[in-house]
């Protein structure tokens, strides 16, 4: 290797002596630029998807690990619901007081979706309310001397089943296939919110995953139609574990136009700004979002303390 060292003080003379040497020593310092600028996009961009990564993983966890305790428990619940239809198929009940178990039952059902459609109260007031019932549900079991009080009453109660419902079948049934029949209804009841957690974890998995797809565009073109709004709400997907004490306040004019993009880069872009703003109020109270146009310019605005982000709309 040949090298050749000059002192910097006689610089300003060389270039004047030789003026085509300042074209070639721009260009490597161009070149050395540029070589550092690429650098620097690939660090963000392993850091951005290091994030990304990060934050799925925990979003993905808790739904996951709900769908599995329910998976666990729907197989001990099955056991439980089959051995109790066993016993009550064991009484030998005549078709009158089956077709009237059958309507109990229905119309049960029928109030259950009712109650669950209604508004919720206060909280306190809700759960005082809802030990009351628990308590006279149990006394309610007792009196008609029903084994696994301890089961039955939670659930019943946790349903909004008050004793008054419980009276016809009081009538209807000895004691023993009392018990039976009570615990056979809850099992099922039980078994049927197992299986809509598991729906609701699932459903929550495949929502994620359709979130990411979006997020990162994955198979389609690198420059796409864009809908700023959507796009936003994708990365409030993604940073959902940082999420649980903020309010979210949305401001989207109606009618927005699609802007020209790279939807990838431009969710990294969403991504710190949001992130900002999260720091800035560490990860608690409200979190504003607005999206309107202003002449040829798209505002975009994640703010506390505002921070805001003009684009141009194509």
């Amino acid at each position: 290797t040949w090298a050749l060292d000059f002192d910097k003080s006689i610089f300003p003379e060389m270039l004047t002596a030789i003026p085509a040497l300042s074209g070639r020593v721009v260009g490597v310092l161009l070149d050395r630029v540029r070589e550092v600028t690429r650098m620097e996009q690939q660090s963000e961009k392993l850091t951005a998807l290091g994030k990304l990564a990060g934050n799925l993983a925990h979003e993905l966890n808790n739904p996951a690990s709900a769908a599995q305790r329910a998976a666990a428990g729907m197989l001990d619940e099955v056991q439980v619901y089959g051995h109790e239809k066993l016993k009550l198929g064991g009484l030998c009940l005549g078709a009158e007081k089956l077709a009237a178990l059958r309507e109990w039952e229905e119309s049960l059902q029928f109030s259950m979706i009712k109650t669950s459609a209604a508004p919720a109260d206060s909280g306190a007031a809700s759960e005082a309310f809802q030990a009351g019932r628990e308590d006279a549900l149990q006394r309610w079991l007792h009196q008609h001397k029903v084994d696994q009080i301890w089961k039955i009453a939670p659930e019943l109660a946790e349903q909004g089943i008050s004793v008054d419902k419980l009276e016809p079948l009081a009538a209807l049934l000895e004691p023993e296939a009392l018990s039976v029949m009570l615990s056979q209804f809850t099992s099922s009841l039980r078994t049927r919110r197992i299986a809509e957690a598991m729906l609701d974890s699932t459903g929550r998995i495949f929502e994620l995953i359709r979130a990411i797809k979006d997020y990162s565009y994955m198979d389609q073109a690198p420059i796409q139609e864009v809908d700023v709004p959507q796009s936003l709400e994708n990365t409030l997907t993604m940073l959902q574990s940082r999420l649980r004490n903020v309010i979210i306040e949305r401001e989207y004019e109606a009618g927005l136009p699609l802007i020209s993009a790279y939807g990838s880069e431009l969710n990294q872009v969403w991504m710190a700004l949001i992130e900002n703003a999260l720091d800035a109020m560490h990860d608690s109270g409200v979190l504003k979002l607005s999206c309107h146009t202003s002449g040829d310019l798209m505002l975009i605005d994640a703010g506390w303390p505002r921070e805001a982000l003009l684009i141009t709309v194509v």
